[in-house]
């Protein structure tokens, strides 16, 4: 199924590129009928036109078309709108002063300390 589907939307976006080469397809094989019939310069033989006129016709209004979609597309293009929301206003307080405290800390405690006051000598065996 999912091949499929790979198939048919590959076919359907590689299609539409190939439509001037259906164009000159159709040209070459009916060549005879677009000189006799359809071409501009059918009176005048002596400019060997063969119908190249009515190709080059054909060729640019496919080549309008494509373009004029082309445009239409752009046009009904969906447009994102990007806009900058403004900042968040910070309010900054006042420095309030903080007095220096002494802090104890457990390690500073004098039973820490009181090997480094006193000398204690080894032990003796």
């Amino acid at each position: 199924m999912r091949t499929t589907l790979l198939y048919i939307w590959l076919i359907a976006t590689i299609l539409p590129t190939f439509s001037q080469w259906g164009t000159i397809a159709y040209y070459q094989i009916n060549k005879e009928y677009i000189t006799r019939v359809l071409c501009e310069n059918r009176d005048k033989p002596q400019l060997h036109c063969d119908g190249h006129c009515f190709l080059a016709k054909k060729l640019k209004a496919q080549e309008a078309k494509k373009d004029q979609q082309t445009s239409e597309r752009v046009q009904n293009l969906p447009s994102l709108h990007l806009f900058a929301s403004p900042l968040a206003s910070f309010e900054f307080l006042p420095r309030i002063f903080i007095p220096n405290q002494q802090h104890t800390f457990p390690y500073h405690l004098a039973a820490y300390q009181a090997p480094l006051t006193v000398v204690v000598p080894p032990p003796c065996a």
